[in-house]
């Protein structure tokens, strides 16, 4: 009756891992693709961020070597080499995403895809039908309307700048904008962060959001808070935000991160009658479908958790659904997520606000202490560690970090949690020593705070 069984519209990281899933079941497949193979996390986001954090690391690592005996004389940074070899390595990737759809046997149909009704997509004037479409289009920088915004840039071209900016400011608080902060402060570029409220990463632990704010300030990140920016003008060289305090921030370069919005205004939705809220975001269930049951979204079109994995997992889970029988639910209380600003931010579960909102009481464990390498550098930096308890199971609800290699240790402990370990478990398990993981499990008196 259809072309396929399943037809895909985006080949990002959602979209290729549920059309491959998919095929390996025997099912029919095509993925709808206009751009690049590989989506926003392989080629403007997660993969080039990454790359460029670990670019920006070996600033600190040269000056902490001298701590350790070692003198590195002349060492400097050559930022268009960085982003020509950042870009090799995507040109990579791209062709090992297009590989595997191949080696799955999954169509790539070239072109942009526009649904047309519940078993109908158009591809560039070609209509082509299929039992059942996944959208799976991602999402894009927001931008205000508001007088000089041609002027700024966002994160897509943050990653392919020509020359690191002797200034920049930077419009936002959330992931996007403390990670780029970081990464260009420390390789030398002044700037200034205008948050809109008083306080960093929205939605994290509030101890989370307070020890980063403190170590980025004291790394030189110049911050504004309670302030918008309500004009951006060109001058003679570079720029000027005028922010709605009055203040004017002088700038060779205006970076906006304040969120994204969903691919969603080209697809002919409200044609059909598809669900959408007011920022376009498609309505699913937690079956990942939309009121017409043929048709599904995950990942960042649906606007829910707009991080990669979960895209993966949303679509990987539709797929065993359909094609496989299998109808197992994801749980997002256990999910661990990352900020790679620096200091490094690894967290999983409850935050302590959160926690206090849902429990009648909980017990809150907090270690903040010098890692034992910069006893040696000199640096002035602290790791923080959390946990948050439920007091009457004893169950761990959360666990957060900041310090390095962050990231890694909650992958670990997300295990843990998504098992229900209860924090006797934790005090049982012995250390690995000398570690700084160690401290999740040596942690023995709650705070009295």
């Amino acid at each position: 009756m259809y072309d396929y069984d399943l037809l895909t519209i985006g080949a990002g990281s959602g979209g290729v891992a549920g059309s491959r899933r998919a095929a390996e079941y025997g099912a029919r497949v095509a993925i709808v693709e206009a751009g690049r193979v590989g989506g926003t996390c392989v080629l403007r986001g997660c993969v080039p961020k990454k790359l460029l954090v670990y670019g920006a690391r070996f600033r600190d690592e040269i000056e902490d070597a001298r701590g350790f005996g070692w003198t590195i004389d002349g060492a400097r940074h050559d930022w268009g080499r960085l982003i020509e070899t950042k870009n090799r390595e995507l040109v990579r990737l791209e062709g090992i995403y297009e590989q595997m759809l191949a080696n799955s046997g999954v169509t790539v149909l070239r072109g942009r895809g526009r649904v047309t009704g519940p078993h109908e997509v158009e591809v560039d004037g070609r209509t082509v039908t299929a039992e059942n479409i996944l959208i799976a289009t991602g999402s894009h920088p927001y931008l205000p309307k508001i007088p000089g915004i041609e002027h700024v840039i966002t994160s897509d071209e943050a990653l392919d700048l020509p020359a690191l900016p002797g200034r920049i400011v930077i419009i936002g608080g959330g992931y996007i904008a403390t990670e780029f902060a970081s990464i260009l402060s420390t390789l030398g570029a002044a700037t200034t962060l205008v948050l809109r409220s008083e306080q960093i990463l929205r939605g994290f632990d509030g101890d989370v959001r307070e020890a980063v704010a403190g170590e980025m300030a004291a790394r030189g990140i110049d911050f504004r808070r309670h302030v918008e920016p309500v004009r951006i003008d060109r001058l003679a060289e570079g720029f000027a935000v005028t922010l709605t305090s009055g203040e004017v921030l002088e700038t060779d370069l205006v970076m906006f991160a304040t969120g994204r919005v969903p691919n969603t205004a080209a697809l002919g939705l409200d044609a059909i009658g598809i669900h959408t809220r007011d920022n376009g975001a498609i309505v699913v269930n937690d079956r990942f479908e939309t009121h017409i049951r043929s048709i599904h979204a995950v990942g960042d079109v649906t606007d829910r958790f707009q991080l990669t994995p979960v895209a993966i997992a949303e679509a990987r889970s539709l797929a065993e659904r359909l094609y496989n029988d299998n109808g197992y639910k994801l749980r997002y209380d256990t999910l661990p997520t990352a900020v790679f600003c620096t200091p490094q931010i690894g967290t999983v579960g409850l935050t302590e606000e959160a926690a206090r909102r849902m429990y009648a009481s909980i017990r809150i464990f907090r270690a903040r202490f010098r890692p034992m390498k910069h006893t040696l550098t000199g640096r002035e930096t602290r790791i923080l560690m959390k946990l948050v308890v439920d007091a009457a199971s004893d169950r761990v609800l959360g666990a957060h970090m900041v310090g390095d290699d962050a990231a890694e240790i909650i992958q670990s402990l997300a295990v843990a949690i998504t098992c229900g370990a209860t924090k006797k478990q934790f005090d049982e398990t012995i250390a690995l020593h000398p570690s700084a993981a160690e401290e999740f499990v040596t942690m023995r008196a709650p705070a009295t705070d």
